[in-house]
């Protein structure tokens, strides 16, 4: 048998409650009057079936001690957790026979005319993403710049006369005001707004259904909130929340309605249901990358990369279009925007500048150094995960109450601008104002007349402008120890920014500082080497340094490649940037996880990844499965369905179907699955035997009422059914699937991984020999296992 550390306790007493599964701490069991069919197997090793028990993180109190309670002070958390609050989305189409009536009326004609409306749907989300994109870039830098232009005439105005003290409360001040006003509509608004929205997103296309991941409200809050923490002066960037807005706007745009609003524009409506959904969203999220970067090939990659777990062909050139259209709106409003001022844009919101002929050239023997600045970055990138890691186990624990939470930002807004001040007060690094410099707000403090400060160009500046000076500004334009406090404090400053109850991004601070130990690295070795001056250009090895970090914290590569190349301009960087992005992901990953696989795994989600886990081929589905489970015959009683539905503690999204046996404690043959949702649906419009044969019922029921009622299903509680019609009859043979997918007990843990992860299933059903129902594998019975320190480990599930 497999080495597995137990996780969980198990019971084999048949008679007690049934394990965890979809949604609730018990997955199935027997509750109201619905079949619950209890089988044990003697299975071999340490495994033996029963009841898996959880632990319940958040207890409600009862409704008279709650006034005597109050809330708690520190909250326990346990990385060994598997939430229970999540639930899965039904990316496998239900093939009952409305749906199939459906598929079969319609002509290719028909066809031909969806796939057309998939184009306008990509479409209409480049559109809309890109005029998010163009917002977005326009307020921020006339706020930033509005606040930087205050600031900077209050410096310029004592530094002769004294008082310089007023200018750092100044800018503390600032900051803090415009980051308090991001934190508080976030926190106390929409808390999922918060940070870059990537792990959220990117768990959403893997099939966990994230609560009000792609609402409405969602969005505003993403935009206004990022604005306010670009401004703000904190060390985030704007590219994660764009690529989480340009899915909430897929989301919406694909449905042709707004719940939110409730309006409906009865557009779109084929598209109504989880499958569809999916894909639109991964469109939308490439279009978020290629507003960002004006990387629309990058876009597309990140998606696959990174976001989509689900890919076929057709679905690459509509990701592709969307991001095609993205980036040409922004592009073509920002220009008719800067025509104003005479300043030209060049495409994406993050302005990385083109990369002239003289810089893009490298040698072969720079490649050693290249390998090694990857290294670099891995070893970077791993000590700012495990210290962010460590940090938000102390914001989980501590940090949970919203004042709290608006306070920790305003306190970082408030240390970043003095951190800032301080480092350009007591940097004496002056250079010449040239021509060739492209400062927005050089800042001269003590250095002498027609020359700036370059600690400030660092600082006093929106953290895309930064990069961008590190990127192009001639040598010597920095002196190394500029450089190397500057990465050493920001390295620590965007290590505490991140998972701040505000919205930002990881990317450009992840950027910046590569940039400027990347730019450190060529300058010193201009000054080591025989010739180096001549080769070793510190743009270039800023370009380096920042792909070597970025991919040392976030672990991406094809991608990443493709977007920095694109970004730049640049091809000839294309090799040295993919061996880098390598090196760094294989030297950050022996010691922890990418960033976003760190937060994702914090928030205790059930994420399936690409295989399962190496050492599982010893487990079984037998092993896995939960049982008993909750079944419903063909025709069941309207009471009985209502019961289950109503059972708190068993609040399932998925029921088998049987053949009716005589024997109660005797599996029935499994015939078909229905979901709660089609079941609620079935009850909202009294789908009973007795009225369809006394005919009253006015219309036969279609798919277009579940889709009207997706994706925001009324419960169970909103549903009134009288006691005679408790007594009635559902025949649920017409809206059942009656092909649900199916393994054997003795299917390897392996194949039932891949089976469930690559069809996108919501529910697998485990059967004998016989056909005969027996237990049902859910997303939380596979994503429990996984490779430890001491081999493969099982999770505890728990209400968090």
């Amino acid at each position: 048998m497999a080495n597995i550390t137990k996780k969980v306790s198990w019971s084999s007493r048949g008679d007690e409650p049934a394990p965890a599964g979809e949604g609730t701490p018990l997955l199935n069991g027997a509750g109201g009057a619905a079949r619950s069919y209890s089988r044990q197997f003697s299975g071999s090793g340490i495994f033996q079936i029963g009841r898996l028990s959880t632990v319940d993180l958040e207890e409600d109190p009862a409704p008279e001690e709650e006034s005597a309670i109050s809330r708690p002070k520190e909250i326990p958390h346990n990385e060994k957790l598997l939430s229970l609050k999540y639930e899965s989305l039904d990316y496998d189409n239900s093939e009952n026979q409305l749906f199939l009536e459906e598929e079969r009326r319609m002509s290719y004609m028909g066809f031909r005319c969806l796939e057309i409306s998939r184009w306008v749907v990509c479409a209409l989300i480049g559109i809309l993403t890109g005029l998010i994109a163009c917002f977005i870039d326009i307020v921020v830098e006339n706020l930033a710049g509005l606040k930087y232009k205050v600031i900077k005439e209050n410096i310029e105005k004592f530094t002769e006369a004294g008082g310089l003290s007023i200018s750092l409360i100044l800018w503390a001040f600032l900051n803090s005001v415009i980051v308090m006003m991001g934190a508080i509509i976030v926190a106390f608004f929409e808390p999922i707004a918060a940070g870059s929205g990537i792990p959220q997103i990117k768990c959403y296309l893997n099939g966990v259904k994230i609560p009000r991941v792609v609402r409405l409200k969602t969005l505003v809050v993403k935009v206004c909130g990022v604005i306010c923490s670009v401004a703000g002066g904190l060390a985030v960037g704007k590219e994660g929340p764009m690529i989480h807005s340009g899915a909430v706007v897929a989301a919406g745009v694909s449905q042709g309605r707004s719940t939110s609003l409730k309006k409906d524009f009865k557009i779109f409506e084929y598209f109504r249901r989880d499958t569809e959904k999916r894909d639109f969203v991964s469109a939308g999220a490439a279009a978020g990358v290629s507003a960002a970067f004006g990387a629309p090939v990058g876009g597309v990659l990140f998606s696959l990369e990174e976001g989509a777990s689900f890919w076929n062909q057709m679905l690459t050139w509509r990701i592709f279009f969307a991001s095609m259209i993205s980036t040409f709106t922004l592009n073509f409003f920002l220009s008719i925007y800067h025509n104003k001022t005479g300043e030209l844009s060049n495409p994406g919101l993050i302005n990385f500048g083109r990369f002239d002929s003289d810089s893009v050239e490298y040698n072969l023997y720079e490649i050693p150094l290249f390998i090694c600045m990857g290294a670099l970055g891995g070893l970077l990138g791993a000590l700012f995960n495990v210290l962010n890691y460590w940090l938000t186990i102390f914001r989980i624990r501590y940090i949970h109450r919203p004042c709290l939470q608006v306070m920790e930002a305003m306190l970082v807004a408030a240390v970043t601008a003095t951190v800032s001040f301080a480092m350009i007060y007591f940097s004496d690094d002056c250079q010449p104002l040239g021509e060739d410099q492209a400062e927005n707000y050089p800042l001269q403090l003590f250095c002498a007349d027609g020359e700036y400060n370059s600690m400030a160009t660092a600082f006093f500046n929106t953290p895309e402008r930064s990069v961008r000076s590190l990127f192009h500004n001639p040598p010597g334009s920095y002196n190394p120890p500029t450089l190397g406090v500057f990465t050493l404090t920001y390295f620590f400053l965007a290590c505490w920014t991140y998972g701040l109850t505000v919205s930002a991004g990881v990317f450009i601070p992840s950027l910046l500082i590569g940039a400027a130990w990347g730019r450190l690295f060529g300058i010193m070795l201009a000054h080591i080497t025989p010739y180096g001056s001549i080769w070793a250009d510190p743009g270039k090895y800023a370009l380096i340094g920042a792909a070597a970090q970025l991919g040392g914290i976030v672990r991406m590569t094809l991608s990443l490649t493709v977007i920095l190349v694109e970004a730049t301009g640049n091809v000839t960087y294309g090799f040295p940037i993919m061996l880098v992005l390598m090196t760094a992901k294989i030297v950050g990953d022996y010691f922890v996880e990418g960033l976003y696989d760190i937060h994702i795994k914090l928030q205790s989600v059930p994420f399936l990844h690409w295989e399962a886990p190496a050492t599982s081929h010893a487990l079984t589905a037998r092993e896995v499965m939960s049982s008993p489970v909750t079944c419903f015959n063909r025709v069941e009683k309207v009471g009985t369905i209502v019961d289950v539905l109503s059972n708190t503690s068993t609040n399932h999204n998925g029921f088998p179907v049987v053949t009716r046996v005589m024997d109660d404690d005797e599996p029935g043959k499994i015939c078909g699955l229905i979901l709660r949702s089609q079941l609620i649906v079935l009850l909202k419009h009294k789908v009973f035997v007795e009225r369809t044969r006394s005919r009253l019922n006015q219309r036969k029921l279609q798919l277009k009422d579940f889709r009207d009622a997706y994706p925001r299903f009324p419960p169970i509680q909103s549903i009134h059914v009288s006691q005679d019609e408790r007594e009635c009859m559902m025949d649920l043979t017409e809206f059942m699937n009656p092909t649900p997918y199916t393994v054997t007990q003795e299917t390897s843990l392996p194949r039932v991984f891949k089976l469930f992860r690559a069809l996108g299933l919501r529910h697998l059903v485990v059967v004998d020999s016989e056909n005969r129902v027996v237990g049902l594998v859910t997303r939380k019975d596979l994503a429990r296992y996984h490779l430890g320190k001491h081999g493969l480990e099982e999770l505890q599930l728990a209400q968090t």
